[in-house]
């Protein structure tokens, strides 16, 4: 038995298949592109746990930033 029920002479054959339709050459570049778009978003993921989150305000700012509000209204 292989991987879930799927003998490795079927994984084999699958994978002869998918060569012949594909060629090689486009599945390289298929490999090449995932693996580029892996490399963006976990350095997107690993940027974004460094930098402070922008969206995150302390009460004293939104209160602050209300009362900027009521004036501006009251003007």
């Amino acid at each position: 038995m292989g991987i879930g029920g799927v003998s490795i002479g079927s994984l084999l054959i699958v994978l002869v298949i998918v060569m012949l339709l594909f060629g090689t050459k486009r599945l390289r570049s298929i490999g090449g592109d995932l693996g580029g778009a892996l490399r963006g978003f976990k350095k997107a993921v690993r940027e974004e746990e460094e930098s402070p989150s922008a969206l995150t305000l302390d009460a004293g700012s939104v209160a602050q930033k209300r009362q900027v509000e009521k004036e501006e209204l009251v003007s």
